[in-house]
Formats: C-alpha cells, structure tokens, sequence
C-alpha cells in the first residue's frame, strides 16, 4: 500500500508537470488525479457562482470545516475569517478551476475561505481580458466577502504561472481595480508564484495571447504600476521555484525593483528544490513532502492575514 501510495502521488506530481508544458486536452487527468489524493473530508464547497456574465467568469468557494459545520448547524458565524482568491496559470490558454480544487481545499483546510477563479482565455480572448476578469472576481469577493462568513479587510490574492501575471497585473496597477469601485490598498497581501512579469513575450509562442503590434513596457505589469488614491500599494511575496526551468528568475528580480520604487512592501522567497510544476502542485496536502512551498506560504499568509 506505502509503494502503491508513492506511486500514485508520483503521478500526480507528473501529470501537473505535463499539464504546464501541454493542452489541458491532453494533461487534465494528471491534476484530476492529484485531486483524487487530495484530501477533500475537511472542507465544504459552493461551485460555480457568478462573478461577471460571461459562462467563464464564475469561481468555487472553499470553506474551511469548522465555518462549514457551523453554516450546517444553522448557526451564525462572525464574518471573521481571512480570505483568499486563487487564480490557476496555464499560460492564458488553458486550465480551469475544477483542475485546482487542491489549492482551495488545501488553503481552507488551513483556515482561509477561499475562492478559486475561472476566467476567459485566448485565443478567443486576449490581453487585457484576463487581467479585467481577475480583477472583477478580486472585486466580487471583496464585496461579497460577508456573505460566506469572511471578512474583506483580511484578503489576499494568489496566483501561479499565468495566474500570477494575472494577479499582480490586476492589483499593481489601479486602472484594473478601478472600475468596481477598489485600489490596490483595499487588497491586503499579493502572493505571486513563478510569474512571468517582465519578459519579451514576442520571442515566445504566448505572443498569441497579446495584441498584435504590441511591446512588453505596454503589457508587463512592472512597467504598469499605478497606486491608488490613497498612493497605497498592498504587501506582496514573489516567490521563484529553485529548479524553474520555464520562468525565468529575471521576471521576479525586475518586478520586485519596479514595486520597491512604487514603495511597496516586498518580500522575495526561493522554494529550494521545486520545479515550475511542483511549485504549485506541493500546495496539495498529499504533496507538501515534495517541497515547501504550503509552509512557506502558509507562513506569510499567517502574518499578513491573522
């Protein structure tokens, strides 16, 4: 059984692996398999609730146990607990949030209502689009945070890969977050996991997923910051995967300059040992021996939120 275990967490491990590199036509099994291992008894789940009108804008929202045995119990929690939105990478084209329901149940199990987004991808939607539905759901969840028992003033924003182009995009630069009504200070605590932020992207096959003719200063979120009114930027964690051979660590290094000259508050972390894949997929509570990325993040959410 101990052999059968490994193996299978192998697999897993494998096929999020696969699934960065490939279509999600052809990698899905792998990361519906790491959600096969991954413990789901702790958490409940409300799915597929509505952030804009388009079919792709919805997300899932993971509660942690003792908020939802007191929601079955019809009891009345305080809105008190610290939320999370989580946005999945698959370099804009690919990916969906049932595919990454081990980050939420992993981030609720810890403690955090978290909501994990949908968002429309290329080819039939391009820069800006994701970044405006990651925004949109940032907003949502903020404005809608004391109807799942979770307090607005405690929230943090997540992404992966893409998803961490998509959230610092979103939330550095104010023009994102100002139509509904929010600026960058309103979100506590940014964390961005192995995200390609300031790189030449027309030397790359995700050209595709920006507009024709366009330049990395008019895309990348370093060469977008923009603070509020309040001139506020909200904390962040840029953290790079140590054996990353997809993401350059320049896309950090360059992102994290431009935010300290913005004046925020920024904190750099190496997760040793992992892979762009395997920084994401150690969130997993089945694979968090791969290597340390949940306590890691665990660790500053912890700070920032509690």
């Amino acid at each position: 059984m101990h052999n059968y275990r490994k193996l299978t967490v192998s697999l897993a491990v494998a096929g999020v692996a696969f699934f960065t590199f490939q279509s999600a036509a052809n990698a899905s099994s792998g990361l519906t398999l790491l959600n096969l291992i991954s413990p789901n008894g702790e958490v409940s789940i409300t799915k597929d609730v509505s952030y804009g009108d388009d079919p792709d804008q919805n997300l899932d929202i993971y509660y942690p146990k003792a908020l939802a045995k007191a929601i079955h119990s019809h009891e009345q929690p305080k809105a008190t607990y610290p939320l999370i939105v989580f946005v999945h990478g698959g370099s804009w084209e690919n990916g969906n949030k049932e595919q990454y329901a081990f980050v939420g149940q992993s981030l609720a199990r810890a403690g955090y209502v978290t909501a994990v987004i949908n968002y429309r991808k290329a080819p039939y939607y391009i820069y800006p689009a994701f970044v405006q539905d990651t925004a949109q759901a940032i907003a949502w969840t903020y404005d809608n945070a004391n109807k799942f028992y979770a307090d607005a003033n405690k929230m943090a924003v997540i992404g992966h890969s893409a998803g961490a182009f998509n959230v610092v995009a979103a939330v550095s630069n104010a023009d994102f977050l100002k139509p509904y009504g929010l600026q960058p200070s309103n979100i506590k605590a940014v964390v961005g996991i192995a995200g390609p932020y300031s790189y030449d992207f027309r030397k790359f096959s995700s050209r595709s997923v920006f507009p024709e003719g366009s330049s990395p200063e008019q895309v990348m979120p370093d060469s977008l910051i923009k603070a509020g009114n309040s001139g506020k930027q909200p904390n962040y964690l840029l953290m790079t995967a140590q054996n990353d051979d997809v993401v350059h660590i320049s896309n950090t290094e360059k992102m994290t300059e431009a935010l300290n000259k913005a004046g925020a508050n920024v904190v750099t972390e190496q997760i040793k040992g992992a892979s762009h894949a395997t920084s994401i997929a150690a969130m997993s509570t089945s694979l968090s021996w791969v290597n340390s990325v949940r306590p890691q993040l665990l660790s500053y959410l912890q700070q920032q939120l509690n």
